[in-house]
């Protein structure tokens, strides 16, 4: 038999993979769901009303704020790339996601952790502005600049994401569909 026809035969097309989860015991499925429930509309709550308070308020409409209204829309987003799927892992017998299911969650979940690293290197600029240049502060960090700085952090993020997701796509799984884990 040749190399060529060995991968070949290796080669598989798989349209879902089955998610084992955090645990098998059937015991401890309901209170570790009461327990991401909880800590989920925590999180999703919890960004949400620091969203709206510094929306509301016009005192909170400085440059720093402005960073921390986006690391919390960033945290809002990526609380629901996987958490979703897992809570619904907990109550549901049969824990499949489709191949597409799975490519798109890998990239939202590239795209927001790679922008959350860049907002947070701007927000780290914005402190050393702060303490460094106090008396040119309000002309370094205009809103045109943090403006452009987000924009920066965002397309760089869904840069990194697209070249990881594209990577990924490229690659043929020649294993098990199976993944010991509770997202892709």
């Amino acid at each position: 038999m040749t190399r060529k026809q060995m991968i070949m035969e290796n080669d598989s097309s798989v349209s879902e993979f089955i998610l084992m989860g955090l645990t098998d015991q059937p015991e401890l499925q309901l209170p570790l769901f009461a327990l991401f429930l909880v800590n989920y509309t925590a999180t999703v709550m919890g960004n949400l009303s620091l969203m709206s308070h510094i929306f509301l308020n016009s005192n909170l409409h400085t440059p720093m704020y402005f960073f921390i209204f986006n690391l919390s829309f960033i945290d809002f987003c990526y609380s629901f790339v996987f958490t979703p799927k897992m809570l619904m892992s907990f109550v549901l017998k049969k824990n499949t996601i489709s191949f597409r299911g799975c490519i798109t969650q890998l990239f939202f979940f590239c795209f927001f952790v790679s922008s959350e690293c860049y907002v947070l290197t701007v927000m780290a600029y914005d402190r050393y502005v702060a303490i460094c240049q106090p008396l040119l502060y309000k002309a370094i960090m205009s809103p045109e600049i943090c403006f452009t700085l987000m924009f920066g952090s965002y397309i760089t993020g869904f840069g990194g994401a697209m070249a990881h997701t594209g990577c990924m796509l490229r690659l043929r799984l020649c294993d098990s569909n199976i993944i010991n884990h509770y997202m892709c």
